[in-house]
């Protein structure tokens, strides 16, 4: 933003803001629905999407007419169950093609989407299903082993839950089959006269996306069309993405960066969207093959892994023009890593659920920047960074602040959670430490929570914890203070890797190697199996804490 606008927004009314978003194109008075239809007409047989079933040895593809139509007959079947505008929806899939088609039938009948990651189990599903009320739960039979469609059929006396849906394979007693429900019949030529009136618009919430739960029960994150569509048009315009764009997506379709970066990133665009229902190096690259992908996204250690493949099987990677990375930070290795692979640059990207993305590496700056930054802010955006002990003063390092036209409308009944962490001009408290990049962007250091001073410095425990999970020996690693306190001994806790052991003068050999400040070197080391995770991903430091606090 320029200085102009930000003090214009820093004063503005809500009506005045909101104003201002449309003027600059961050908000706008259409959908992503519209955006569907508009493709659907415009390139009908163009892929919209391709979706790769590991186990059946298939892929699955939709060009914009077919999602289109799936989209009204979804939409017929949604009404057929009695879905009527505002009510939730909960959608429990891996990256299946039917998750598309679901998105836009929820827009279409006014219904609120809410995904929900496959890993959920029991517990976790029954808050979710109870705080959002869903009517319906679209789920899969079974995942690792787990049996989720039995799971939620059995919660729906306890829920007001209507009705479950089940997806490939035997729906239990009480359930819905999905084919038969929502494919098999042509609900586009017995309902399209129901669907007016209907559509969601543009402000209105449209999705629920569930926090990571780090410490308890996940929030749900409501976001309108309009804040998404500023995250997704920020990330868009930053890599001059086009009609031309072939993304292949590794992150689930059910979070953030799925939903938005990718599917309805691509259907604004016009392009073609790629993924695959389950971890598999090898088939990213026949992907990337197969559809000429100009745009790989996906987490570093992912990415690290589609290159290790294609070193030891090449593809044809020569459409590639960006790999994309985030969750956690980039280290110069895998820079150079996917350059020598791919030829391709590599760009960091930093964001949250509650905005999108924030920050990205520019393609203006150097081909190594992204190990040393998360990037500046995309143009709907503002960042600062305060004091932690004093939020009223800035500092080159220090607790990082956000605001801007992606914010999420709140959390699903939370909202006093929400405006709690907002202070009266809108900046709102990300919970990381960040440092300044010298650029007018940011590198995040770490959760606020668990950080750890050396000297008065911050120690950078998210950049060390990767350097460390690169030891031929680990495979994953995490450092806490076991007291939570600023002065605590730094722990290192290591799952190794394959049964191997690794020892303390060994990791912190590994972090000279790096050159590493030898103050930030871990003063303990405990073994574990596996480290405590969130359903989506993140460690638990909470419960690394109460293990060793003290040991």
């Amino acid at each position: 933003m320029t200085s102009t606008t930000t003090a214009i927004l820093a004063t503005a009314s809500a009506a005045d803001r909101m104003a201002e978003y449309r003027r600059r194109g961050w908000w706008r008075d259409e959908t992503f629905l519209d955006d569907l239809r508009r493709q659907a007409r415009e390139r009908p047989r163009k892929p919209a999407i391709a979706g790769r079933r590991l186990d059946e040895a298939r892929t699955d593809t939709l060009d914009y007419a077919e999602l289109a139509r799936l989209t009204d007959r979804f939409a017929g079947a949604l009404l057929e169950l009695d879905v009527r505008r505002g009510d939730v929806v909960a959608v429990q899939l891996p990256n299946r093609w039917e998750m598309v088609p679901l998105m836009f039938a929820c827009m279409a009948v006014g219904a609120v989407i809410c995904p929900i990651a496959p890993v959920c189990r029991e517990e976790e599903l029954r808050h979710r299903l109870a705080l959002t009320e869903a009517k319906v739960c679209v789920t899969v039979p079974e995942w690792e082993g787990y049996p989720l469609a039995e799971t939620v059929t059995a919660l729906k006396d306890e829920l007001p839950l209507d009705h479950v849906v089940v997806v490939d394979g035997h729906a239990p007693e009480g359930a819905l089959d999905f084919h038969d429900h929502f494919v098999s019949t042509h609900w586009e030529t017995q309902r399209t006269a129901d669907l007016e009136g209907r559509q969601l618009r543009p402000d209105e919430p449209f999705v629920v996306l569930f926090t990571s739960g780090t410490t308890g029960f996940s929030k749900g994150v409501v976001h309108s069309q309009n804040t998404v569509h500023s995250g997704v048009r920020g990330y868009v315009d930053t890599f001059l993405l086009r009609d031309d764009l072939v993304a292949v997506v590794t992150t689930p379709l059910v979070h953030y960066s799925g939903f938005g970066q990718g599917v309805l990133a691509g259907v604004m665009l016009g392009g073609t969207i790629a993924f695959q229902d389950g971890p598999d190096h090898a088939g990213l690259l026949d992907l990337v093959e197969r559809y000429g992908a100009t745009l790989l996204y996906g987490p570093p250690p992912t990415l690290s892994g589609v290159a290790r493949a294609q070193r030891v099987d090449p593809h044809d990677v020569s459409s590639l023009r960006h790999t994309v990375t985030g969750a956690a930070p980039v280290l110069q290795p895998l820079v150079d890593e996917l350059r020598q692979t791919f030829g391709a640059r590599t760009y960091s990207v930093w964001g949250m659920s509650e905005f999108g993305p924030v920050t990205i590496s520019r393609l203006d700056y150097n081909q190594d920047w992204a190990a040393h930054s998360h990037g500046r802010p995309i143009d709907s955006m503002e960042i600062r960074i305060d004091l932690c002990h004093d939020p009223c003063k800035r500092a080159p390092v220090g607790r990082l602040r956000v605001r801007g036209a992606s914010r999420a409308l709140g959390y699903y009944k939370q909202q006093d959670a929400f405006d709690a962490e907002l202070t009266e001009d809108g900046w709102f408290d990300t919970g990381d430490v960040a440092r300044e990049d010298g650029r007018g962007g940011i590198r995040i250091l770490g959760r606020a929570k668990d950080t750890i001073l050396r000297d008065g410095i911050v120690v950078p425990m998210a950049e060390l914890e990767a350097i460390i999970s690169r030891h031929p020996k680990v495979a994953e690693a995490a450092l806490v203070g076991p007291n939570g306190t600023v002065d605590d001994p730094i722990l290192a806790v290591i799952a190794p890797r394959d049964g191997t052991t690794v020892t303390l003068e060994e990791i912190r050999a590994h972090l000279r190697e790096a050159d590493q400040d030898p103050r930030f070197y871990p003063e303990r080391l405990e073994i574990v199996t596996a480290l405590p995770k969130t359903l989506t991903g993140k460690v638990r430091k909470v419960e690394l804490r109460e293990r060793f606090a003290g040991a």
